[in-house]
């Protein structure tokens, strides 16, 4: 058990809550960037709209993530504060310089890379729990590419389905089906991304001797963690939704509809196996889908390239950033 004055378990809780509020705020694109391009909502309703659904995971989605992340990353026997603050530090400042640059990346694998970063400088490389590691990094290639090929088949089955209806009757049912997949999606990143935070408070908790009994994510952590990121989706990143819905590729109800159902199965499946995977990266992925099904040339090969350079560095920038700050810790 590692003492730590109160004010300062208090500051590092706070500093978690503040991480999941700019997750929320830097991944506001993932649930709305389809909505919010079509104009199916406008911009205030959608991130209104995501916030409610980030928050209704509450009583939708078990807690496997925040278990994986608070003991299956780094052996929570070997995570301290000084470990917690540098992850925190080293996911919000690529989060910020992300989000800076209108650039989608994953706040997910920030903070993976942070915890793996201050953890190893803290107890070297044994440290890292294999398993929970390994599923992670494989997550972050297998997303976006189940993402794209389900995104892919959306589109060609429903277009097989409703090629017999009159254009305006399908837009009419693709915009009722567009708001449900938008929802579901808002839901499962909620499901998925908040848990991330609520891993880090809760080995913070048991590291300090402050969790009774075996480890487990108490209430208060849950409800704060879905308040927070649903604070920050209410924000709202701007940049990155104009990314995320036009720079891509071109989408409307029908391709909108399959790259949010698309996504949702990612995401909804990960959370099931307890995997922290990258909503930024299903989505992404789910997106280019839609368009790759119409004709390559409709997605923007140059910004994709661009995404996908982000999503290798994040975890190593990441890392970096977090053992940094951990080094500095040990040096007041």
């Amino acid at each position: 058990m590692h003492e730590l004055a109160f004010p300062l378990l208090v500051g590092l809780i706070a500093l978690a809550l503040a991480f999941d509020f700019l997750n929320g705020l830097h991944d506001a694109a993932n649930s709305i960037a389809t909505v919010v391009s079509t104009r199916l909502l406008s911009p205030v309703v959608a991130v209104l709209f995501a916030a409610f659904g980030n928050f209704a995971a509450y009583w939708l989605v078990g807690l496997h993530v925040a278990e994986t992340v608070g003991k299956g990353i780094i052996d929570k026997d070997a995570v301290t504060p000084a470990v917690v603050f540098g992850a925190l530090v080293g996911a919000m400042f690529w989060n910020v310089v992300t989000w800076l640059k209108g650039i989608p990346s994953s706040s997910s694998h920030a903070l993976i890379g942070g915890l793996l970063g201050a953890g190893i400088a803290h107890g070297g490389f044994t440290v890292v729990e294999s398993s929970g590691t390994t599923k992670t990094v494989v997550a972050i290639f297998l997303s976006p590419m189940i993402g794209f090929a389900l995104a892919m088949l959306m589109v060609l089955l429903t277009s097989w389905l409703f090629k017999g209806f009159q254009p305006r009757r399908a837009e009419g049912v693709f915009k009722s089906l567009h708001l449900v997949s938008s929802a579901a999606y808002s839901i499962s990143h909620g499901g998925n991304d908040a848990q991330k935070t609520m891993g880090i408070i809760t080995v913070l908790l048991y590291s300090t001797g402050h969790l009774n009994g075996e480890f487990h994510v108490p209430e208060w952590v849950v409800i704060s963690c879905y308040a927070a990121i649903a604070l920050g989706t209410m924000s709202g990143g701007w940049k990155i939704i104009k990314t995320m819905g036009t720079k891509l590729t071109k989408l409307n109800h029908h391709t909108g509809f399959s790259a949010s159902t698309a996504g949702s199965i990612v995401v909804f499946g990960a959370s099931a196996l307890g995997i922290p995977v990258s909503t930024t990266h299903a989505i992404t992925g789910s997106v280019i889908g839609t368009g790759a099904a119409r004709k390559a040339s409709a997605v923007r090969w140059g910004v994709a390239g661009r995404v996908v350079t982000a999503w290798f560095i994040t975890i190593p920038a990441s890392a970096a950033v977090g053992a940094v700050f951990y080094t500095l810790t040990k040096m007041f």
